[in-house]
């Protein structure tokens, strides 16, 4: 038994994989399964293990890729979103950087213990935080062309996978992840192998769209194969993902520093997006989580006025949305701001340029992306029919139930 962050886990007694689907709202799976392109996934869910769980708020990539792999929220991990505002030097800046980390990951547990581990990620922003501490293969799709065995523990990985280096605003960048995961299936075998992809198709395709179920058809394909290597496999997403838009079709914005520079003055206040990242192209920095720096004295006048916006689903002081969301109160702001299901937040009109969004905005971060799929191809009887599954249970049921 190996312990991480206060949780045991079982050592693999067969290679294991956990994937995490980026921005798989269970609905996609429902409709790709019920077009017959999902065969696999269908037989997992009459004979394996078929849950709902939650996702960790903010619903973002980050906080819940590092949630999956340490098996704890980002109060314990440290890594509350894609970006943040660090009070210290006074700057924004992302958090690709494993300085961010507080705490252990699973993988990195047991790769100290002798286990051959793997990690494969759709983009190299996640890469440096989820091989943190951990000896083994590590390397993403964005980037395979430069894997070195010093500093990914593998290289010639296009030769292994099969495959050029796919676009960064691709389904190929996704499809990578796959093959590249069973191709290591079938030529390193890891006792634990761990897959994330991108939410490209996720955030311009609605799921039962022929894109998407095209998207989870190809995914299918590949879960076969994982499947007939014998491993135990566990799918989990880092969020789900909705239409954000208007009657009309176009993005339903609330820009909040527009709103606070109009009520308390310009430079009063700091609206944060956790969402932000440097691939802005399919949801233009929107997503329906904010938080907002701002004077004491002026925490609740500014609150009472966000909550009274239409669009709006719950606005927290730090100390509520902390406690709430499990995240770490230093790390947030003076307020936390959800909006509802079909509403984005940003800062400034001029600050989001929205002219490459193709297709309607679909993109996600609040509670109404918090519901993703758990399945599991073993049947693992005897679960607590009342706890509450997260995403991170994932390495718990598939090392102590899925063995």
């Amino acid at each position: 038994m190996l312990q991480v962050n206060g949780r045991h886990y079982a050592a693999p007694k067969q290679p294991t994989v956990v994937v995490c689907v980026d921005g798989c709202e269970p609905d996609y799976i429902a409709q790709a399964v019920a077009a017959g392109l999902m065969p696999t996934m269908k037989r997992w869910l009459r004979d394996g293990t078929a849950l709902i769980a939650d996702c960790v708020v903010p619903s973002f990539t980050n906080p819940n890729n590092l949630s999956i792999v340490t098996g704890s929220p980002p109060s314990v991990h440290g890594i509350c979103g894609n970006y943040l505002f660090d009070v210290e030097s006074g700057t924004e800046v992302m958090m690709n950087d494993p300085k961010w980390l507080r705490a252990p990951s699973i993988l990195a547990g047991f790769a100290g213990e002798g286990a051959r581990v793997a990690v494969v990620t759709a983009k190299d922003k996640l890469r440096r935080l989820l091989g943190h501490g951990m000896r083994g293969i590590c390397f993403s799709s964005e980037k395979a062309d430069q894997a070195t065995e010093a500093e990914h523990g593998i290289e010639g990985v296009l030769g292994l996978v099969g495959m050029p280096v796919p676009d960064v605003y691709s389904a190929e960048l996704s499809e990578f992840v796959f093959a590249a995961g069973v191709k290591l299936m079938q030529t390193r075998r890891p006792d634990l192998l761990y897959l994330s992809t991108t939410d490209y198709v996720q955030h311009k395709h609605a799921p039962g769209d022929p894109d998407a179920n095209r998207f989870y058809a190809m995914f299918d394909r590949y879960l076969a194969e994982l499947d007939r290597a014998g491993a135990v496999v566990a799918v989990t997403a880092d969020h789900g993902m909705n239409s954000k838009v208007k009657l009309d079709a176009s993005p339903n914005v609330i820009y909040l520093q527009d709103r606070l520079d109009g009520w308390i003055g310009a430079g009063n206040s700091r609206v944060i997006l956790p969402i932000t990242d440097p691939y802005v192209v399919h949801h233009g920095a929107l997503g329906s989580f904010a938080t907002v720096y701002l004077a004491a004295d002026a925490v609740d006048h500014v609150a009472a006025k966000i909550a009274a916006l239409p669009g709006i689903e719950v606005v927290l002081t730090r100390a509520a949305a902390a406690a709430r969301f499990e995240l770490p109160p230093d790390r947030i702001g003076d307020l936390v701001i959800v909006s509802e299901r079909s509403v984005v937040l940003g800062t400034s009109v001029e600050k989001h340029d929205l002219s490459q969004l193709e297709l309607p905005l679909r993109s996600h971060g609040g509670i109404s992306e918090q519901r993703v799929p758990l399945v599991l191809n073993r049947p693992l009887p005897g679960l607590d029919p009342l706890r509450r599954w997260r995403n991170f249970d994932a390495f718990e049921l598939a090392l102590n139930h899925g063995q």
